[in-house]
């Protein structure tokens, strides 16, 4: 019933303020040519729905990190909460890769693309290149990238095949991979669940990954792996770690 209450709250908040801040934030964003307003906002609805919910959050190894350099931050994805339990907690403004589908969403997707955020359709191949010239194009502009290289959440919080994707685009670029682990949150928003249970949910940062110390990507992708998976229960540490197309 709490659950239920609360969700209904966090969502009534979110379908509420997000035209209200689109309505204001879109005309700035078009005359001024700068959308930080705009993803402050975003931010800020992200984090006060989080909050609603009943969602916490405890960080960890953010001092491992420079505020000030641009990233891609990688991290295991277990639940619907992950995208915003992360953004928010990204030391500036970052983009995402983003299903293509979501920016055919009415506000929703002119806003994502007004913010700079990356489309992916994963099924075509030769669009799926593009994506990384155009996350790389964002990154060159100095936002960070957030990435869930498994592609899809892991029903029990094993990590699944990493996708390459990802890796060639900081092979490409140079611009440091930083492994992150996200604990918790498939207990308040298990996949397929549709109310969220307030709770704790842990977000450890590992060392950064320079991508320049590794002869190719099977290498940094098996060291992101092996550092996300370091902070998860021993349990979940047992399954083979592969990659995927």
């Amino acid at each position: 019933m709490i659950s239920a209450a609360r969700t209904a709250i966090a969502l009534l908040f979110a379908v509420t303020a997000t035209p209200l801040g689109a309505l204001i934030f879109f005309p700035w964003t078009w005359l001024v040519g700068n959308a930080d307003a705009l993803y402050g906002t975003a931010m800020w609805i992200a984090r006060i729905g989080l909050r609603l919910a009943g969602v916490r959050v405890e960080v960890e190894g953010r001092e491992r990190i420079d505020p000030a350099a641009t990233y891609i931050f990688m991290c295991n994805h277990v639940s619907n909460l992950d995208p915003p339990i992360l953004l928010v907690n990204l030391p500036r403004r970052s983009s995402v890769l983003v299903k293509k589908e979501l920016f055919q969403v009415p506000i929703l997707g002119r806003a994502m693309r007004l913010g700079d955020l990356v489309p992916v359709d994963r099924r075509n191949r030769e669009a799926a290149v593009n994506s990384m010239r155009d996350a790389e194009a964002v990154m060159s502009r100095g936002l960070n990238m957030m990435v869930f290289p498994e592609g899809t959440r892991s029903r029990d919080g094993r990590l699944l095949p990493f996708k390459k994707g990802p890796f060639y685009l900081a092979i490409d670029s140079g611009v440091p991979v930083v492994p992150v682990t996200i604990l918790g949150s498939e207990t308040l928003m298990p996949k397929g669940g549709t109310l969220i249970r307030p709770g704790t949910v842990r977000l450890v940062f590992h060392n950064p990954l320079l991508p320049s110390l590794f002869s190719d990507k099977e290498g940094l992708i098996a060291a992101t792996q092996r550092e996300i998976a370091s902070a998860l229960p021993a349990s979940l540490r047992e399954a083979d770690l592969h990659t995927a197309s």
